[in-house]
Parts: C-alpha cells; sequence; structure tokens
C-alpha cells in the first residue's frame, strides 16, 4: 500500500498517542499501520506539512539528553531518587546495560533481557534508549523511550527528557500534557514486557520528566502521575479497528506511494474516511489536506469536537442552519431546539441594536437641525 520500494516508517509514541486520542480516523489509521509517510504524502497532495520539530531544537534537545545522560546517567539517577523514590538507597554505580542488537526485533529481546538481570541482580538500573513493542490494532509498533530506571526492589519507571524549559518548578501545562500522553504509551508497552515475567514487576504510573530548569543547561526533573492517559490511551488503542479491516474495505490495488500522479494519490487517499479536528493540526501531517476537505464539505468536526458532540446528529454546517432557521430538523430534538431559540436571540439582538442606531441617528439629526436654527438665528 505504501509502495513497493518505500520503506516503512515506523511508529513512535508520538505518533500513537495522537492516533488514541483520534480513534475515529481510518485514513491515519492505515496510513500509520501500513507505514506510510505521511510527511512525503501531504507534500505529494500539495499540502506541505508544517508538523514536526525544528532542526534547532532537535540539536537542542539531543544535546540536553546527552549531557543529562553523562558520566553514566549519574544526574539523572539522582532525579529520579529524589522525586520518584526518595526511600530507596542512594544511586551510586548504578549499572547500565548494553542493549545494542540487531533490528528493533533484537533490541527488544536485548531490553526484555536487560530488565529481567535488572530485576535479578537488584540495586539501581538504567535503560539508555530501550525498545519495547505494543500491539495496535493487530500490528506491532516498535518504541524507543528516552530511558527506562529500574528501582531496588524491581519496580520500573519511565523516563521522559525534554528540551522545554520548567520555570520555578513547572512546565508549559500542553507540553507537559503531551509528554504525559507519550509516557503513557511507553508504560502500557513496558506494563506488557513486565506482564511476562513471574514474578510481574511493578510499573510505575509516576513517570520522571526531566527539562532544563529555568532556560539554562541545569537539569530538573518532576513525577508526572499518567494514570488517567494511560486508561485514556489503552481504551482508545483496544478501540481501533484492525488494519486487516479498514484495509479490506478500499478498492483494489489502492497505493499511498508519493511518487504516483497527484490524481491518483488523491483518490486513493480520498478512499479512506478521515475525521478531521482543529487538534490534528498540532498531530499529523496530513491536517492541512484534511482541513481543506472538511471546509469543503462544510463538516462541523473542523470547528471543535465539543461543538460537534452538542450538535448531535447535524453533522454539516448548513444542516445547522437550516435547522436554526426552522427549515428542518426535529423540534423536539434537544439541539434542533437549542439551536432555534438562539437563532431567535440573535435575531431579537440585532432588532434592539438596529432600533437603537435609527434612534440615536434621528436624535442625532435632531441636535444637528437644532444647532442650525441657533446658528440662523440674528
Amino acid at each position: 500500500m505504501r509502495g513497493p520500494d518505500v520503506p516503512a516508517r515506523s511508529l513512535d509514541a508520538r505518533a500513537l498517542a495522537a492516533l488514541a486520542a483520534n480513534p475515529g480516523c481510518a485514513r491515519r489509521a492505515v496510513l500509520d499501520g501500513a507505514g506510510v509517510d505521511k510527511a512525503r504524502l501531504a507534500t505529494a497532495l500539495g499540502s506541505p506539512s508544517g508538523f514536526g520539530q525544528s532542526q534547532f531544537a532537535l540539536t537542542r534537545g539531543n544535546a540536553f539528553e546527552a549531557r543529562v545522560k553523562a558520566d553514566g546517567g549519574a544526574e539523572l539517577l539522582r532525579l529520579a531518587h529524589t522525586h520518584l523514590d526518595p526511600g530507596a538507597e542512594e544511586p551510586e554505580g548504578a549499572a547500565v546495560p548494553d542493549l545494542s542488537a540487531q533490528g528493533p526485533e533484537g533490541r527488544t529481546a536485548r531490553t526484555a533481557l536487560a530488565l529481567r538481570e535488572a530485576v535479578r541482580a537488584g540495586g539501581w538500573t538504567l535503560l539508555d534508549h530501550p525498545m519495547l513493542v505494543l500491539d495496535v490494532a493487530g500490528s506491532p509498533a516498535f518504541l524507543e523511550p528516552d530511558a527506562v530506571v529500574v528501582h531496588p526492589d524491581g519496580s520500573w519507571s519511565v523516563v521522559e527528557i525534554k528540551s522545554f524549559p520548567m520555570v520555578d518548578g513547572s512546565a508549559d501545562p500542553a507540553k507537559a500534557g503531551a509528554a504525559a500522553r507519550q509516557a503513557a504509551v511507553y508504560v502500557l508497552a513496558l506494563e506488557e514486557v513486565a506482564a511476562r515475567l513471574d514474578p510481574a514487576p511493578r510499573v510505575h504510573h509516576r513517570v520522571l520528566l526531566v527539562c532544563p530548569k529555568d532556560f539554562s543547561n541545569l537539569a530538573a526533573g518532576c513525577a508526572v502521575d499518567v494514570r488517567k492517559q494511560r486508561a485514556v490511551t489503552a481504551r482508545q488503542l483496544a478501540r481501533l479497528t484492525r488494519i486487516e479491516e479498514l484495509a479490506g474495505a478500499l478498492p483494489e490495488g489502492t497505493c499511498f506511494a508519493p511518487d504516483r500522479p497527484a490524481q491518483e494519490l488523491t483518490a486513493a487517499v480520498e478512499a479512506v474516511p478521515a475525521t478531521y479536528a482543529p487538534e490534528c493540526l498540532s498531530a499529523c501531517e496530513l491536517a492541512f489536506h484534511c482541513r481543506d476537505r472538511a471546509r469543503e464539505a462544510g463538516v462541523v468536526t473542523r470547528l471543535g469536537r465539543p461543538l460537534r458532540a452538542e450538535l448531535g446528529g447535524l453533522a454539516t454546517v448548513e444542516e445547522v442552519l437550516s435547522a436554526a432557521r426552522g427549515e428542518s430538523g426535529d423540534p423536539d430534538d434537544p439541539a434542533v431546539a437549542a439551536l432555534r431559540r438562539a437563532a431567535a436571540l440573535r435575531a431579537e439582538a440585532l432588532r434592539d441594536a438596529a432600533e437603537a442606531r435609527r434612534e440615536a441617528a434621528e436624535a442625532s439629526a435632531t441636535a444637528a437641525a437644532g444647532r442650525t436654527a441657533v446658528t440662523a438665528c440674528p
């Protein structure tokens, strides 16, 4: 589906978090399941993506992560001890196992072995960029968290290292929330590894978020509870339709290779239904293309999911306006009744405003006539 000579683009935790946030979008599910490079696809469709980090941000983030993990991860382990497990022994001389292996499957197996050995050995262990796997609608997604810490009691914690600052002990709520959703995906994958061990180690639902302190190069940390994000992500991923079922409903020969003619590529993409919402602009490379199509179709989801939920069965802007004017819709429908009431209030407000403007114009004309009469008086 992605083309015979096009390499697969693997799913990461950021993509899974976005996919779980919009489980009704079959288009994203199919494209991600097929390993399609959505950024190249968006460019080929004529709607280049503005999604993703700049090269400067990536370079800054990599430099900060290297600084935090220097000296065997001493600073990172100190933060983990302080914010996650202050009652444990000091993390001195922690183990940092080598996780290199051939291919993602080999790295996944090596990570599972390292976790098992760390539990058996006791003490602090830092796994730098381990590889985990999570089943998503029947397809394996290989995930690479920044780090996983094994505590002296054998429990495991996820570490997220970000380049946005933590000012006065708190980070930007939107960015911290995105990091929490991403970490929740890692927690789910780590729980699957733990479930295969006997006894199963405990996976902490409090993850360590590490950021620059007050715009400096110093590291600051805080514990983030991701139980809510984990529960939501698990529920949404479980609801995703299996990729085979979605792909089976497509026309024979559907292909998303970016070198195909634009007309053929557009037809292939339009064959898969999408569910666009404004939140897609910060999470999906095809957001601009889907937004243009949503505007053309006049669907109300482009105005936001909360509004769509309030409108019930009214799916397009034309249907909403028609119901508000009393031309269609069931009067007993709460959404229709609310729209007609809002339309009546708007009409009344417009009438009052027009009357006020008319009265003001008359008063102004009367005052002007009075000034003219006074001026003309000898």
